[in-house]
């Protein structure tokens, strides 16, 4: 009798748990019972916010489903392209968001799966339709959208029980990340130089031109708060350090300023051509610029190599960004800025987040932070 008793006993605990877990993974309320809080996000851009999209994309060179990536991260490598956590998880948890943001590309990524957010990122593409193109199969800002559109968008309404008539209140309690730009001038611009007959000014003007349409287009689909990632210092990545011999190469830099001004100037533009809209800057590059000039204030030791072992542009199959498989790895990732070729190690990542969420700086985030973003 005791033995059946204490069966039961814990037969009821684990359902308990598993009930609790359960809700803690699918609740739409905040925890006091309000419904006013942040119920996901959908996040749309390139390898900076990618959480494993291109893990299924069969043509793609642009991956980080291998060691080392991943060698701090819970579920160990899953397509975020830094050794931990990305900014995305970050912010997600800042949030109070229940669960990590799934890719879209997951065939389990449905359902239920939905109700608090979509990752739709894919490392190496661009607001242009053609930037990747050097790493083979990616999906471009214009197919994500396509994506949040014809497939996740539905099935969140769905979910949430909401009409057409209901489903931008329902969207404004959604965040929407967007991270992109930087392919487009690493991978594209500067990368096909000859191709282009425009200055960088005109390119420039056109890939804003080209995002403030895509970010329109998400608005005219019930998106009402918006967070734009600015591009990092370009210049100062450690796949360039064979072409630059002191210092950062600055026409590179001055391409992310020139294109973080124009996220700047959407922002100011916003209030007549999104009227209902509030969207924040994280300006990534100024806050990575400060890591870089003052390392040690930050507690960094590395501003200017790599963590991981990474294939030179010079060698064949490397393209000076990705980590070597299975390669040799820093001991100190906390204090690297860069634990591959291109992209930040989790400590910057978490630099980068806590700044957005907590900064009243306008140099970091332009014209509010993102807690009070949630809050309006």
């Amino acid at each position: 009798m005791a033995k059946k008793a204490g069966k039961g006993y814990i037969l009821v605990c684990l359902q308990l748990l598993l009930c609790f877990s359960q809700i803690n993974c699918i609740r739409a309320k905040g925890e006091d019972g309000s419904d006013d809080e942040i119920k996901g996000m959908f996040v749309f851009g390139s390898s900076l916010v990618d959480n494993g999209n291109n893990n299924y994309l069969e043509n793609s060179t642009a991956k980080a489903d291998f060691l080392p990536y991943g060698i701090d991260f819970p579920k160990g490598p899953s397509g975020r392209f830094t050794n931990g956590k990305n900014v995305i998880d970050l912010l997600g948890e800042m949030l109070k968001l229940p669960c990590l943001i799934p890719p879209f590309s997951d065939p389990s990524t449905k359902g239920s799966k939905v109700v608090h957010g979509v990752n739709f990122a894919s490392g190496a593409s661009g607001i242009l339709d053609d930037t990747g193109f050097l790493a083979g199969q990616v999906i471009s800002l214009n197919q994500q959208i396509r994506n949040f559109e014809t497939v996740t968008l539905p099935q969140v309404k769905k979910q949430l029980g909401v009409n057409r008539r209901e489903n931008r209140k329902a969207m404004k309690k959604y965040m929407f990340i967007m991270g992109t730009g930087g392919n487009d001038y690493l991978f594209n611009y500067f990368a096909r130089k000859g191709e282009y007959n425009v200055s960088l000014e005109t390119f420039t003007v056109n890939l804003t031109t080209s995002l403030s349409l895509q970010l329109k287009k998400l608005y005219r689909l019930g998106a009402r708060k918006f967070v734009l990632m600015s591009v990092y210092p370009l210049g100062c990545s450690p796949m360039l350090n064979a072409m630059r011999k002191d210092g950062c190469i600055e026409v590179m830099n001055q391409a992310a300023i020139l294109f973080n001004d124009g996220l700047k100037s959407i922002i100011d533009a916003a209030k007549s051509d999104m009227p209902t809209s509030n969207l924040v800057l994280v300006n990534s590059y100024n806050i990575v610029t400060d890591i870089i000039q003052n390392p040690s204030s930050k507690g960094f030791k590395d501003a200017n190599n790599p963590c991981c072992e990474v294939v030179p542009l010079t060698q064949l199959a490397g393209n000076g960004v990705s980590c070597k498989k299975g390669g040799r790895i820093c001991m100190e990732r906390s204090a690297h800025v860069f634990f591959d070729g291109l992209h930040p190690t989790e400590k910057v990542n978490v630099e980068i987040a806590t700044k957005a969420f907590t900064s009243d700086l306008k140099t970091e985030v332009y014209p509010i932070n993102v807690n009070q973003l949630a809050q309006l």
